[in-house]
């Protein structure tokens, strides 16, 4: 092969390695965190509240709840269920990630960002909370049934026994039914069982916590936090 030919060879060679260097699949941890379980639902579950309507505000120690026990990631991950996920549990998409993701999300992103992110995720909760609440809340006990249905879903909240008990004013079998939701996967996790304990405490933050005497035949099974009541 002539000079002038092994160098467009060469060239072509380093042109190739390149683009296939471009193509590789970046290469993102896997962490075991579960997705939250208002992200597992349509769209149509966890509508933004109509225009013009007030949101009740975050309550800090509600947000600090939520905070730790998401826990926090300044870099794209893919979670348990093998979704793409940043900061504090913030779903991208329901797929691996990439490197398509958008770039503010490529970078890395801060905590302040992050907790901008978990506030803005956190919206249509509190919405929900707002409007299946028929009794006036605490900012406890309206921040730990927040935390509640980012974890389970707004769908399990709304279908709950602990709903029922909430509404119903019986805040003495509350801490009960809050303790059911300990399980995903079929697998009863120490993390939820933490969680619901400092849900728990958050709910009658402020308040004289009731002795708890179960109703007679008051189902106290544990639930997945994935099926449902």
């Amino acid at each position: 092969m002539s000079p002038l030919g092994c160098a467009f060879a060469v060239a072509a060679a380093i042109a190739l390695a390149s683009c296939n260097a471009d193509e590789r699949p970046h290469d993102y941890p896997t962490v075991d965190r579960m997705t939250a379980g208002v992200f597992l639902e349509e769209a149509t579950e966890r509508a933004a509240p109509p225009a013009g309507v007030q949101v009740r505000a975050i309550y800090p120690r509600g947000l600090t709840l939520t905070k730790d026990s998401e826990g926090f990631r300044s870099d794209l991950y893919n979670d348990a269920a093998g979704y793409c996920t940043i900061a504090y549990g913030h779903l991208i998409k329901k797929a691996r990630c990439d490197g398509t993701e958008p770039t503010e999300f490529l970078v890395g992103i801060s905590r302040p960002a992050g907790e901008r992110l978990l506030i803005s995720d956190m919206t249509s909760v509190r919405w929900t909370v707002q409007r299946l609440a028929v009794r006036p809340l605490s900012d406890g006990q309206f921040a730990a049934l927040s935390d509640f249905a980012f974890n389970a879903g707004t769908t399990a909240l709304q279908k709950s026994t602990l709903l029922k008990r909430v509404n119903e004013g019986n805040d003495a079998d509350v801490p009960a039914q809050f303790r059911r939701w300990v399980m995903a996967g079929g697998r009863e996790l120490p993390g939820l069982k933490t969680r619901r304990e400092r849900e728990v405490e958050l709910y009658f933050d402020g308040l004289a916590v009731p002795r708890a005497v179960p109703m007679p035949g008051e189902d106290l099974s544990p639930i997945d936090i994935r099926v449902g009541e």
